[in-house]
Order: C-alpha cells, then structure tokens, then sequence
C-alpha cells in the first residue's frame, strides 16, 4: 500500500467507510442485459472467443447482450471471422471469485479470453500485491486449462470521474484504480499471451448507465471496437497489399 492510501485511509477512514455504505445504499442496482451469452457467427476462420468478468462483462448498464460488450465485440469479429463464443459473467464478481468461476467450468478450448474484473477489488481493502497475484493466477488458469492464446485485458475505469460517487471516496477510489491499472500495464507487457486495452472509457453524460456506475450502450460500442481491433491485430492473416485498388 503507498504511503498517500494508507495516510487518506487513517485521515479519511471513516468518511469513506460512511460514503460507501451510503453510496451501496442509493445506487440502484441495474439487471445484467437479456440475451444469450454463447453462441455462433459470421463466417471465415474459426476464432473460439471467452468473454469473463463482471457486471461489466455481463452488460449491466445495456438493456439486451447485443447492445452489451458481448454482441458488439461478437458483431465486429463476425465480420472477418466464424465466432464461436461464450460469456461466462456475474455482477458482484471479484478477481478471487472469477478464479472460482473458472474453475468449475470443464476444460475447454479457446483462442481469445477477453477479461474484465477489477472494480470489486478496487472497492474492497484488498491490497495491489495480492491483487496482481490474483491476476497472475487467472492468466495461467486461462491459458493452461482453455489453451487461450491471446488475453485481452480490460484497464479498470476512471473511477476518478464517477457521477455516482461523493468525495473524497471519488478521489480515493480513482487513485486505487489508476494504481491497480499501472501494475497491471506492468504485469502485462511482461507476458507474450496478453494485450492491455488502452480505450480511455471517459463516463461522458449521456455514455454511462443511469446507475453513474456503468458503461451506457455507446461506451460498450468504444470498448469492444478497441478490443475488436487488438484481437485482429493478433490473428488476421497478412496479406501483401498490391497497392492496386479493387474497382
């Protein structure tokens, strides 16, 4: 822990405890989005795609999985690949229990796992150490027991700019975030097998979810068109342009 979140911890500790629990209590809790949450699409090579995590990964702030993180990304794949994929989310899941979750799924096959888990952590007393230690046990679950070749990691938001948080918890909880985030760039750029989103998902009005809290429709369009983008980067077959355009 730094020294500037243990000094806010003892000078604030029970202001942010207070606003927390308040802050629990008045934002309404928003459904995960309707929908399948596996499925097949477009045409082209086979891309296995796993989409896990959070309320985030499950579309909580989209009214249906086509508008959520899922479709989108699923629509964009579609349109240069035969997607088979799966969504396992649930909201409320940190990283200790997205480990869970993976575990009692049957070992099975997979080119991509984008991931998205963070914002429990963040709000729990859970130090960065063992949060990156947590991450690092989700990489080798991904890769050793789904065979993923690619991980696509998604940043935590900038929980700096959330509308539905009171200062000083606001700033407490954003500089958590930008720590965490700043760790896992880290721990990232140092494994072949991942690919760090760099989407900054600003909480624009009008982009997030009417909780304040998660992504609207439009940011989970931003997100997926970056992962969308990351994942062709690191699958598309290349092909010599000839420089002669297609008439």
């Amino acid at each position: 822990m730094s020294h500037k979140e243990t000094l806010a911890k003892v000078l604030l500790g029970p202001v942010l405890l207070a606003q927390g629990l308040y802050t629990r209590r008045m934002t309404p809790r928003l459904p995960e989005a309707e929908g399948e949450r596996q499925g097949e699409a477009g045409s082209g090579d086979v891309l296995r795609l796993l989409i896990v995590g959070d309320s985030a990964a499950a579309g909580v702030g989209a009214a249906t999985q086509g508008e959520a993180l899922s479709g989108r990304l699923v629509e964009r794949l579609a349109e240069d690949y035969q997607v088979s994929w799966k969504l396992w989310a649930r909201t409320g899941l940190d990283s200790q229990g997205l480990l869970e979750l993976l575990e009692q799924h049957a070992p099975e096959p997979f080119d991509v796992a984008l991931l998205s888990i963070g914002v429990n952590d963040v709000t729990s007393t859970l130090a960065v150490d063992q949060w990156l230690a947590r991450q690092r046990r989700l990489m080798a679950l991904l890769c050793d027991k789904f065979a993923v070749k690619q991980i696509v990691l998604s940043p935590l938001p900038p929980m700096h700019l959330f509308p539905a948080l009171p200062q000083p918890l606001r700033w407490f909880l954003g500089f958590r975030a930008r720590r965490f985030n700043a760790r896992l760039a880290d721990l990232a750029a140092g494994v072949d097998q991942c690919t760090m989103l760099t989407t900054p998902l600003t909480p624009e009005p009008g982009l997030m979810a009417s909780d304040g809290f998660h992504p609207g429709p439009m940011l989970y369009r931003q997100w997926a068109d970056d992962a969308a983008r990351v994942i062709g980067q690191r699958f598309s077959t290349t092909t010599i342009k000839t420089g002669v355009e297609d008439v």
